[in-house]
């Protein structure tokens, strides 16, 4: 399926109708680089930059066979987050200290990103905004305390964590389903395509060779490492970065590393009186604790736009398209907005997207460096990298340089996550999986038993190793 026919999400089109950029043909020629770049999203576009901001003689190409923001990087929910939710897995990789140096360390992307829209005039309808976490059923009632408690034994919960009652939560946004929660104060909410469409603009200012609709056929790390687009052209360059998300499942180094799963978000009408209804009118983004969460959040012209991870994997990679559009998650999405706002169930929906992400076994993003050691990658974002993406920027831009600095010995470089199996394993095993947890969740919300079968099924990639599932 041609890249650039696949169906574009709202951000992207609003980004796009708002400024359409500065047109980036093919690849026509040959070229050399210093620095080849091969993908066009957040981890990319970040890395390209941080690059040229250290060296600005270096000459970078960057790749992308698509548009530039045409994958996850202008589809997500534009949730800023650092790594604080993923702590007790980050300790379970690397340790307590580790983990806390991670954490850190990444929760300065947060205010970098913002004063760097505020720099070059890259207006990504950047927010500082909490983020509520609720308990939408009885069954996930109390689903953060572990979270909470860990937080508290390393004393950086002061801050970072607020615990909310029924009655805070519903002064936030009122729906008959929300119960306690837990607000997380030092996040921000972002207009996703904005914030790429705006790093594709500084790049080409400061002299990144973009070549867009450009697909790489093969590649090989060299040196010099070179890249065969499918119009027979080559890049060579001495050092080349891999920013592919999902992608990377069909590239043979990182086969069983990734596991492709859609993601999809729904968009109402403008309703910003129904809004003023249901008490919504701050800037706070929405998740729950469903293993399959629910992630929503408002527009400025007072739209809801509401996703989750709900949708039906099937055999091979599903970079086919199949993960594009899916209209049974799209129902599942739908009905699961109605059943947290029953007072909107007569709302139009305006638009409905969706696309493969680069799931790890980690659940947190990993880089790392191939042989003979030229060539760097970055992956595993998981659907959270809208920050940490910014952060893989100075991560793989530092590895490009040899640089030796606080985030090239982060402990996610060299961080090797635990394998897929191999396929049909992989694809069986992820459809069954990932249909159990649905169906565990659409029982729990019910507040009904599941089934045990489904119950042990949708366990069973955690018991496996896996940080995937309930």
């Amino acid at each position: 399926m041609n890249e650039t026919k696949r169906p574009r999400s709202w951000w992207l089109r609003e980004a796009l109708a708002d400024d359409p950029g500065e047109p980036c043909p093919p690849l026509e020629r040959d070229v050399d680089a210093d620095v080849l770049v091969i993908g066009g999203g957040y981890t990319g576009m970040w890395t390209a930059h941080f690059i040229k901001e250290a060296e600005p003689d270096r000459n970078v190409v960057l790749l992308e066979k698509d548009i530039c923001g045409g994958g996850p990087s202008g589809r997500n929910g534009g949730f800023v987050n650092a790594f604080w939710e993923d702590i007790e897995s980050l300790i379970e990789a690397v340790g307590e200290e580790r983990a806390l140096t991670v954490c850190r360390i990444g929760e300065r992307s947060l205010t970098e990103i913002g004063e760097w829209c505020d720099l070059h005039g890259v207006d990504a309808w950047y927010t500082p905004s909490p983020h509520m976490g609720v308990s939408a059923s009885p069954a996930q009632d109390g689903a953060w305390d572990e979270w909470v408690a860990t937080m508290e034994r390393l004393g950086v919960a002061d801050g970072r964590l607020e615990i909310l009652s029924a009655e805070q939560v519903q002064r936030v946004c009122r729906s008959p389903i929300f119960r306690a929660g837990i607000v997380t104060p030092n996040t921000a909410l972002a207009q996703p395509a904005r914030l790429a469409r705006g790093l594709r603009r500084v790049l080409l200012e400061h002299g990144v060779r973009i070549h867009e609709n450009t697909e790489v056929k093969r590649f090989r790390g060299g040196p010099p490492a070179e890249a065969e687009t499918r119009g027979g052209r080559r890049v060579r360059a001495g050092t080349a970065v891999l920013a592919l998300n999902a992608w990377a499942s069909e590239w043979k180094w990182f086969r069983r590393t990734i596991l492709p799963r859609g993601s999809y978000i729904v968009l109402t009408e403008p309703i910003p009186d129904r809004l003023e209804e249901i008490g919504w009118t701050g800037p706070e983004g929405i998740y729950d604790f469903r293993t399959t969460l629910h992630y929503l959040r408002t527009t400025p012209d007072g739209r809801i736009a509401f996703g989750a991870a709900s949708s039906r994997a099937g055999l091979g990679s599903g970079l086919d398209g199949r993960l594009d559009y899916d209209d049974i998650s799209v129902r599942r999405i739908t009905n699961d907005m109605h059943r947290m706002f029953p007072s909107l169930a007569n709302v139009k929906i305006e638009a409905a997207w969706g696309g493969p992400i680069d799931v790890s076994s980690f659940h947190f993003p990993f880089f790392g460096t191939l042989s003979p050691g030229n060539v760097h990658y970055g992956l595993g974002f998981t659907g959270g990298g809208c920050g940490p993406c910014h952060l893989a920027g100075k991560v793989l831009s530092g590895l490009s340089q040899g640089a030796d600095d606080e985030y090239t010995r982060l402990p996610l470089v060299g961080l090797r996550p635990k394998k897929f199996p191999p396929e049909p394993i992989r694809s069986v095993g992820a459809f069954l999986s990932h249909e159990a947890i649905v169906r565990k969740d659409e029982a729990e919300d019910d507040a009904k038993r599941p089934n045990p079968l489904i119950d042990f099924v949708a366990k069973l990639p955690r018991r496996l190793g896996y940080n995937i599932g309930p």
